[in-house]
């Protein structure tokens, strides 16, 4: 299979993900590039996933508000215009901070996150999460928690 030239335009996005609070919006899923995915994140204050890894790189670009990364013993603080690139395998975690936040993520060649937040959209309800559930789906998908 060759991948083709892909455009999409606001007109065209998927349906917003209900992912444990966060919306996501699939721009380009590994089917679509044959490679890497990029998201539209968007999440109101406190909403972001526990510490995890993957087999994946992941690389954030904050678009609007502060968004609270860590990796390892690191913390940080991203504003409007912050990269926070993490290669495969490093465990890190993200809180949108008080106000929400937008921003993209692009995650590198063998990510299963589209096919993960597909399937959280569809098997974990609104509200409170059942984080057996969660764990449960991101192990299913290649994450490791904690």
């Amino acid at each position: 299979m060759t991948a083709k030239p892909l455009v999409v335009s606001p007109a065209d996005y998927a349906r917003p993900l209900d992912v444990v609070g966060e919306h996501i919006t699939v721009l380009a899923s590994r089917a679509a590039t044959e490679g890497y995915e990029i998201f539209l994140q968007e999440g109101p204050e406190g909403s972001g996933p526990p510490p995890h890894s993957h087999g994946w790189d992941e690389s954030f670009f904050v678009i609007e508000g502060t968004v609270e990364f860590g990796h390892g013993d690191e913390q940080l603080s991203a504003g409007p215009g912050t990269l926070v690139h993490l290669p495969a395998g490093t465990t890190h975690w993200f809180r949108f901070a008080p106000g929400g936040g937008r921003m993209l993520s692009i995650s590198g060649t063998g990510s299963n996150a589209a096919r993960m937040f597909t399937a959280m959209d569809a098997e974990i309800p609104s509200g409170a999460p059942d984080i057996p559930r969660v764990v449960a789906v991101a192990r299913r998908h290649g994450l490791t928690i904690g």
